[in-house]
């Protein structure tokens, strides 16, 4: 083939060199070399396949993948927990010029299996004791949880009155991990030593700054680990046990369980004191203790001791109980911001779905344990007329989680609303510390 090709140049090369004045001597030669170049790379690829090298002849330049050593330590974590986070694989690639190159190479979301219902066809409300309660808070909140397994606990935090009970089995009982409801206590507690204010920029890593307004409307865990780190563990439990946490909230309530808060701090390996703090692992918090610190934000610093009426002559003869009263008073406008926050634009955002003739402020709570989820959410109508206290808390799988109690909650505050329930109240004076006035200060 390369015979007549040559051949063929050489035949036009004479036809030129005649003189052919009809084709122009550039043209023919640029052909001439176009065909010549054609069938030389013809030749080549016609070789036979023994006549090819096995290997390159040069080396491709390959880029060296190294794992850094965080890298590896967290996907060793990883390969450990529990398998509800998304997961991530960050590698650093390494180029034959000495450049870094940061990259994702896999990312995939396992979840976690949950055994128990989130509904039950089931009367939640037998046994129930319900003479000394309001009715009217009561059927409210028995409409709001409807088929949902849970509990809704009402409390007036001007003297510890529980108004409604609903589910009295599981208000009552030993409680569960209080997830991220437990960053209210966290809170008090970092603006009482002031470790920060509600406007200090937290550094969570990098250029990524969060204020505590922000962080409890958010819920953020990391801003929460933070400020527990901050604190230690001794001062933490300190301001838990001063709010009412680790001990009984009720007054003489048969049946109440305790809620433990531990004398230890939570081994490094399962998260530390920061797990304990962003979202209460390792604690057991039940609806009555919650509802009683909510209590002392709404009126002011008093931690009553709550009292549940079982006749119509207790609630006649009611007299408060004081439990203590706590220095709060100037803390409290820096928390009710971002409980505040949490209701307009945060994790309980979806409460307005089913209210908003009135400022709710409120935290919510989500996570789970063996199978069971979690939703908590803690709150009060910030109104100077009939301003309660309320606490749904929510056991089941995938759909119970705080923003569901935060929905359920709306539906509750709007079937109040509806029985005109915030104008009959008698006038309370908004967040204030005269509400123990006239209560009996004990100890038990």
């Amino acid at each position: 083939m390369s015979n007549r090709l040559f051949g063929t140049y050489y035949l036009f090369k004479a036809m030129v060199s005649r003189g052919h004045e009809a084709v122009n001597r550039q043209i023919v030669k640029r052909i001439l070399y176009l065909i010549l170049i054609l069938g030389l790379a013809s030749a080549a690829f016609a070789k036979p396949a023994s006549a090819r090298p096995t290997h390159p002849t040069h080396r491709a330049h390959v880029a060296h993948v190294q794992e850094t050593a965080p890298a590896r330590h967290h996907m060793a974590q990883l390969r450990h927990a529990h398998p509800v986070a998304t997961e991530s694989k960050v590698v650093v690639v390494r180029t034959r010029s000495g450049r870094l190159r940061r990259t994702v190479l896999v990312r995939h979301r396992s979840y976690e299996h949950f055994s128990a219902s989130s509904f039950t066809n089931s009367d939640i409300t037998q046994g129930d004791v319900t003479t000394g309660e309001d009715p009217v808070v009561r059927q409210a909140a028995i409409d709001a949880l409807g088929n949902m397994v849970g509990t809704a606990v009402a409390i007036d935090p001007s003297n510890g009155r529980i108004l409604a009970m609903v589910n009295q089995k599981l208000a009552l009982s030993s409680g569960a991990e209080p997830c991220s409801t437990i960053k209210v206590s966290v809170a008090l507690a970092a603006l009482q030593e002031g470790i920060v204010t509600k406007d200090t920029p937290v550094n969570l890593g990098g250029r990524f700054h969060m204020d505590m307004t922000e962080a409890l409307a958010h819920s953020n865990n990391l801003y929460f680990e933070t400020l527990g780190r901050r604190l230690g563990f001794e001062r933490v439990r300190h301001y838990a046990n001063s709010f009412g946490l680790g001990e009984l909230a009720g007054w003489n309530i048969p049946g109440e369980q305790l809620g433990i808060y531990p004398e230890q701090v939570l081994p490094e390996s399962e998260g530390g004191v920061g797990k304990m703090c962003s979202f209460g692992q390792g604690i057991s918090m039940t609806p009555l203790q919650l509802g009683a610190l909510v209590a002392s934000i709404a009126n002011g610093g008093t931690l009553y001791y709550l009292q549940h009426p079982t006749s119509q002559d207790e609630v006649a003869n009611f007299q408060p109980r004081v439990k203590r009263t706590l220095d709060i008073a100037n803390l409290i406008p820096d928390v009710t911001v971002g409980m505040e926050g949490a209701v307009d634009y945060g994790t309980a955002r979806s409460l307005h779905a089913n209210f908003n003739q009135l400022p709710i402020l409120g935290k919510t709570g989500t996570c789970s344990n063996n199978g069971t989820r979690y939703g908590w959410f803690a709150s009060f109508a910030n109104t100077s007329h009939g301003r309660i206290v309320t606490v749904f808390f929510l056991e089941g799988g995938r759909p119970t989680f705080g923003p569901k109690a935060a929905e359920l909650t709306g539906v509750f505050y709007h079937n109040l609303w509806d029985h005109s329930y915030f104008a009959e109240k008698a006038t309370v004076e908004p967040v204030s510390n005269t509400a123990s006035a006239g209560a009996t200060t004990v100890s038990q």
